[in-house]
């Protein structure tokens, strides 16, 4: 471990001694990426000083404690103090154990996030609505961007479909636990019987995929405008902004219809499209690896249920971890960070275990 904090420790340093380059600011792509690599080795190497200035004390308090002779107080001071350090030592250490593990490499990535409404009919559809309306407050209280890039909107207000980006700084690392079966049980709008029904809605959420990922030869897409389709409002199919974008390879077809631009429309289109492919070529790589590990928390699965929303009992039950929160109100209102930070220690503990048995 000593080796490699030291190895990070350098590489933080030839980093920050880079920043007075000045021909570095003539390169804002290049000066981006290291500042983002930089902010990312910080958390590790400020905790390692930390270790290093609790080693120095415990040399010191060791030192006192062979010089001290026969003087009781010096003795039962340096004792005290070395017990401290030893303590402190420990629980650092543990931390860095932590800090150690590789990151996802989505993990600071925008993501985009679709909902689609699954079984249930029309109560499905008003509880993919429900979900979306949960993120954006959640997204707005943690300081993230939402943009709807397409939405297919029913008459009584749920959606169908509806695609967004998320945009900010570790936007992925936050969402990235979601993707799945959410179900929810309860006494839908439409019942008049007072019948309790169970639907469902799925969610996938996708880290955005960057130009030097994904290169889209430009004869293998075919574009298409055609008028927004929706619920209803003043400019729906009245101007043909709207666009679509086939890519024949993979035959996976994308629309944008949320800007009055087609030009803008198009380059939302294209930027689905990339994350997609990315999203396929990330799948990929996923199936490679031992089933066991695919089952697990951080495995992305997005074929089974992985929460139940109750609403007769007020609770939010996440299947994979096995945590219930009897606070659906405030759930449903954004305030997912407790059951998003248990997905998060609980993904953390189990690649832990992994890395102590490599």
């Amino acid at each position: 471990m000593q080796d490699k904090l030291f190895a990070i420790e350098q590489k933080y340093r030839n980093l920050e001694e880079s920043f007075a380059d000045p021909s570095l600011l003539a390169n804002p792509a290049e000066y981006a990426r290291r500042m983002k690599e930089y902010r990312a080795l910080e958390p590790t190497v400020l905790k390692y000083r930390e270790l290093c200035e609790v080693l120095a004390a415990m040399a010191d308090a060791e030192e006192l404690l062979r010089t001290a002779g026969t003087d009781a107080d010096i003795k039962a001071l340096a004792a005290a103090e070395l017990r401290e350090c030893k303590e402190a030592e420990q629980s650092i250490r543990r931390e860095l154990t932590v800090l150690l593990i590789p990151r996802d490499p989505n993990d600071d990535k925008n993501v985009l996030v679709e909902i689609r409404a699954g079984t249930g009919g029309e109560e499905a559809a008003l509880f993919a609505a429900d979900l979306f309306r949960m993120y954006s407050m959640y997204a707005a209280s943690a300081g993230f961007r939402v943009s709807v890039t397409s939405a297919n909107e029913t008459e009584l207000g749920g959606y169908r479909e509806i695609v967004f980006m998320v945009e900010g700084d570790g936007a992925y690392s936050r969402f990235r636990f979601e993707s799945g079966t959410h179900r929810v049980q309860r006494v839908p709008e439409t019942e008049s019987q007072g019948r309790i029904q169970t639907s469902a809605a799925t969610v996938a959420v996708l880290p955005e995929a960057e130009d030097v990922h994904i290169e889209i030869n430009p004869a293998d897409l075919v574009f298409e405008s055609c008028k927004s389709s929706g619920a209803g409002g003043q400019h729906v199919n009245k101007t043909e902004s709207a666009v679509r974008l086939t890519h024949k390879p993979s035959g996976i077809v994308v629309e944008c219809d949320q800007e009055r631009s087609q030009f803008k429309n198009k380059d939302m289109a294209l930027k689905m499209l990339k994350t997609k492919l990315y999203d396929i070529e990330q799948r990929q790589k996923e199936d490679e690896i031992a089933a066991s590990r695919r089952s697990q928390v951080g495995s992305g699965d997005r074929s089974g249920r992985i929460r139940t929303y109750n609403f007769p009992q007020g609770r939010v039950t996440d299947h994979r971890i096995g945590l219930t929160l009897y606070s659906l109100d405030a759930f449903l209102n954004g305030n997912i960070s407790e059951m998003i930070e248990a997905l998060i220690s609980a993904d953390t503990a189990e690649r832990l275990q992994r890395q102590n048995e490599t």
